[in-house]
């Protein structure tokens, strides 16, 4: 069965589904990272692959910008592929003490979206991550010697303008990182019953005004996707 927005046929998706933005970095991440990709998803140009990482069956697909687009795929890769595994990858940008090139694992999104209000009767819902991948990436970066950085994030609406006060509400409220869809697809996560995580690269400094270089953001894109990778690997046990 495919859906208006993806046209893979149902046992071309794999339980777990990285979500970059962009569909150019999820063909990058295909060739770079998994043993026999297969692209199984051209429908809008939103390029989606599914091959393995050391035995490790796993897909990979843009969402496009922002929550509504996010939304879509996280809703129909839930609903009518059955996938119980979402982690975005991408980029954010950082106030405060964080630094480029950071990596941000994003426990709880805040957000000026009325997304979830709208799926919670007009309500706030604390958006929040699953603790279990949550606590695999963590674990995996501190067994590797690789440090992140755990808190909130804040998924916005406006790239440009927006509340000129936010970035003082964030360093107020100890939130390290800005983008645009993790609250939503949390959000979905939490109404479809599957497990989701954000994992960020900080690429921009909003008060510093500073930006990761385009190859080094590639190079560091890449080094955080295999580690969530690495740390979504099953145990001997399990």
């Amino acid at each position: 069965m495919t859906t208006p927005h993806l046209d893979a046929a149902p046992d071309l998706i794999a339980d777990t589904v990285l979500l970059p933005g962009d569909p150019l970095r999820a063909r990058h991440i295909a060739d770079a990272l998994f043993d026999d990709a297969r692209e199984v998803n051209t429908r809008r140009n939103m390029l989606g692959y599914t091959g393995h990482y050391r035995g490790m069956r796993v897909s990979v697909m843009g969402s496009g910008m922002g929550i509504p687009s996010c939304a879509i795929y996280a809703t129909e890769l839930a609903r009518v592929f059955g996938v119980r595994r979402i982690v975005r990858v991408g980029t954010c940008g950082g106030v405060g003490d964080i630094e480029l090139g950071d990596i941000l694992v994003a426990q709880a999104a805040s957000t000026d979206s009325n997304f979830n209000r709208l799926n919670f009767g007009g309500h706030d819902l604390a958006a929040c991550a699953d603790f279990e991948l949550t606590r695999a990436v963590v674990d995996g970066a501190r067994g590797r010697g690789i440090g992140v950085r755990l808190g909130g994030v804040f998924s916005t609406d406006c790239f440009y303008a927006g509340d000129p006060q936010l970035t003082a509400h964030m360093l107020a409220h100890r939130i390290h990182g800005i983008e645009m869809e993790s609250a939503g697809l949390y959000g979905v996560a939490m109404r479809e019953g599957f497990q989701a995580l954000s994992v960020l690269t900080v690429s921009d400094h909003l008060q510093r005004d500073i930006h990761m270089p385009p190859n080094e953001r590639e190079q560091g894109l890449t080094r955080m996707t295999a580690l969530v990778l690495d740390s979504l690997l099953p145990t001997p046990e399990g």
